[in-house]
């Protein structure tokens, strides 16, 4: 969390002095275009504070009210996230919108140009090591800061061309339309923040963590583990919880089955590369499951082993026992 905390404070100090270097080249240049990337920095400042404020309140160990932890928060902090940007970015078409047909003298746009590549190019800088960071952490609120910063790079650069092409054509109406355009690929980043952070708080599923996670599973497999089914996943932030089903002998007693459960937690924890709490529920072969058992030496077994049934996504997350396929 510490790492986390530094990460987002440098995001929050490096925001505010681009923000006063973006608004410096907008009372510089009285460009409606450098106006959204300045616009944008403010919430690129509000974003991060909330961030900050929100990694904090992940860390809090869980109580009572929170017997999952707090990791949730982050989804929350994304949402905001993207709120914000669209509502920067629809505050921009609309007042891009009226100053295209009312056009204003704009000035000193190379000099402008200067300074939004400058916060571009650290913006850039900045967004590929949060993006790094948050995959590796990981971290949503971190990635998805990073992400955003990397749309205000894009933007930057958009708009270094886009002034720097207002300069040599001496077109005026081309720096409202061109804050139009920046305006809509705002809102449609906004957009894309904003369906992720409602798929976390909505417990959707990750199917490429969960893929990583059956992957795993299938790969490193004991014969004592017949099947695993019903396999849910959820996300607390930088946290993974999962439930499932997992078939073990029915001769096996309380002390064997314990320690084949510990075994899945410590086998996923150690190599699926997210730490995850399991909620294991273990279930007893029955008679049908012989078919498909790899336990050698059963004392039980009512038939050989005739089928290998792979342990894909598809059947691990079906809510049945893999006979009943």
């Amino acid at each position: 969390m510490n790492q986390q905390k530094r990460i987002i404070l440098i995001s929050l100090i490096t925001g505010t002095v681009l923000m006063v270097m973006k608004f410096a080249a907008y009372f510089l240049t009285n460009s409606n275009f450098v106006l959204t990337d300045a616009a944008e920095s403010i919430v690129n400042v509000v974003a991060s504070a909330f961030a900050f404020y929100s990694i904090y309140l992940a860390s809090v160990p869980r109580d009572e009210n929170h017997p999952y932890g707090h990791g949730k928060v982050e989804f929350f902090s994304v949402f905001i996230e993207g709120a914000l940007i669209g509502i920067a970015g629809l505050i921009i078409i609309l007042k891009s919108s009226y100053s295209f047909f009312n056009p204003e003298p704009i000035h000193d746009l190379v000099l402008g140009s200067v300074i939004i590549g400058t916060t571009g190019i650290i913006n850039g800088v900045l967004g590929y090591y949060m993006i790094k960071k948050g995959k590796a952490i990981p971290s949503i609120t971190i990635e998805a800061d990073g992400r955003h910063l990397l749309t205000d790079t894009v933007t930057s650069a958009g708009l270094v061309v886009g002034l720097l092409l207002i300069y040599f054509t001496k077109i005026l109406w081309l720096d409202s339309a061109l804050s139009i355009i920046v305006g809509l690929y705002i809102v449609f980043t906004a957009y894309k923040l904003i369906r992720r952070s409602v798929a976390g708080l909505m417990d959707e599923t990750d199917f490429a963590i969960v893929s990583e996670v059956v992957k795993v599973l299938s790969e490193r497999r004991h014969e004592e583990w017949i099947d695993i089914h019903n396999l849910r996943a959820q996300k607390y932030g930088h946290e993974l919880h999962i439930d499932c089903h997992l078939t073990l002998p029915n001769y096996f007693d309380l002390n064997r089955v314990h320690e084949e459960v510990k075994l899945v937690d410590k086998l996923i924890n150690d190599e699926a590369g997210i730490r995850t709490e399991f909620f294991i529920h273990t279930d007893p072969c029955l008679p049908y499951c012989c078919h498909y058992c790899s336990m050698p030496n059963c004392p039980i077994r009512s038939e050989a082993k005739r089928d290998e049934i792979p342990w894909t996504l598809e059947n691990v997350m079906r809510n049945k026992k893999h006979y009943e396929q």
